[in-house]
């Protein structure tokens, strides 16, 4: 906040009228692109896909980011709209190439529609995404490695 006011008095002597964003001028804090998913993704881990639906359906009109359309496909999925589901996979897909969590989610659901050369094609993007292992690539490796 110090270097803010020296920064407004330093301006105002050389003539200058100030510009200073609203979020600082409040609180000196900056403001966050990104929305706090914690609760969202407690309410998946739970399998409370209603509750994060809810949620998810508000915070994606003023976050259009991967990791809200990623949970969002995630959640319609989960509750029977599957279609919507990979829609938003796609939406995140495309911010983002290689976001794990819509690329793991995305190849779960093509194993769940028989689809398991495309589950395989995400696998291998996961792998490019994550060289040193991931959560993600298990996970998809096992739904894989376990479907009919």
């Amino acid at each position: 906040m110090r270097t803010l006011v020296l920064c407004l008095a330093f301006a105002c002597l050389l003539g200058a009228t100030p510009v200073v964003p609203a979020a600082q001028a409040a609180n000196d804090n900056p403001v966050s692109s990104e929305p706090d998913l914690t609760t969202v993704r407690a309410e998946i881990n739970a399998k409370k896909y209603d509750a994060a639906l809810a949620e998810l359906k508000v915070l994606a009109v003023k976050y259009q980011t991967p990791d809200v359309y990623s949970l969002l496909g995630h959640a319609l999925w989960k509750t029977g709209d599957w279609r919507q589901g990979m829609t938003y996979y796609d939406k995140a897909l495309a911010i983002d190439p290689s976001h794990k969590g819509a690329l793991e989610y995305q190849g779960e659901l093509f194993v769940e529609l028989g689809q398991i050369d495309l589950a395989k094609q995400n696998l291998a993007k996961l792998k490019a995404a994550c060289w040193l292992g991931c959560d993600e690539v298990d996970e998809l490796k096992a739904a894989i490695d376990h479907a009919p």
